[in-house]
Formats: C-alpha cells, sequence, structure tokens
C-alpha cells in the first residue's frame, strides 16, 4: 500500500511541476516521460541477455508510442501510460522479477495511472476551449 502511495504522490508532483512550468509544452514533455520509464526496465535487467533483450523491445514500444503521441494526441499518450502500468504488472510474470526493486511494480504503476487520468482530463479540458470550426 505504501507503495501506491508514494507512486501517486509523485505522479501528483510531477504533474504539478509540469504546470507550474507553463512555458513547456505539455505534450512533449509527458512524451519524453513516457519514453524514459520505458528505459527503467532496460537499466534494472542489463545483467540477464533474455530480460534485457524483453525490457529493450518494450522500452523501445514505448517510445514509439510517446513519438506517435507527441505528434498526434493526448489520448494516445494517454493510452501509452496506461499500458505501461500493464506492463508493470504483466512484468511480474516473466522468470526476471528478483532483477527489479520490491514492490516497484506498484509505485510505477500507480504513477501511471496517476499521469494517463490527467492527461485524459487535459485532452477532455483543451478540447471543451477549442474554438469550433
Amino acid at each position: 500500500m505504501t507503495a501506491i502511495i508514494i507512486g501517486v504522490g509523485s505522479g501528483i508532483l510531477t504533474i504539478l511541476i509540469i504546470a507550474l512550468l507553463r512555458f513547456l509544452d505539455k505534450q512533449t514533455f509527458y512524451g519524453l516521460i513516457l519514453t524514459g520509464i520505458g528505459y527503467l526496465y532496460v537499466g534494472f535487467t542489463w545483467k540477464d541477455t533474455g530480460s534485457l533483450v524483453l525490457c529493450a523491445g518494450q522500452a523501445i514500444l514505448f517510445s514509439l508510442i510517446a513519438y506517435y503521441g507527441v505528434k498526434k494526441s493526448m489520448l494516445l499518450l494517454a493510452a501509452g501510460y496506461f499500458l505501461h502500468g500493464l506492463w508493470d504488472l504483466a512484468f511480474d510474470l516473466f522468470p526476471y522479477t528478483k532483477l527489479i526493486p520490491p514492490h516497484y511494480d506498484l509505485f510505477c504503476l500507480s504513477i501511471d495511472f496517476t499521469m494517463g487520468f490527467y492527461l485524459i482530463v487535459l485532452n477532455y479540458r483543451n478540447a471543451k476551449s477549442a474554438p469550433l470550426q
């Protein structure tokens, strides 16, 4: 439970910091974060070739989702965060789970879902404030 509380808190803190830095392109910044979180698993698993290949593949996948999310849609970025949260849970199904820190799956899942939900809200708010064409 502590991992989830810290994860949600970290997600909210990240959202607040990005909101305070008004000069940032939020969509690009959230895309960069999505890319970075994919590569954390590479850093945790580099000692085992099988897990390194698997984690490098997921990191590349999330980099592509982030790239297209920045180019096309905030909702695609939100989907990337939710998918990464599911990856956090699915990673426990592989034999390499001892390579990541304890409770990292719940910590990371809670950050991912917090930010994913926020991106949906942000997309909705931006759509409401956009002029009709």
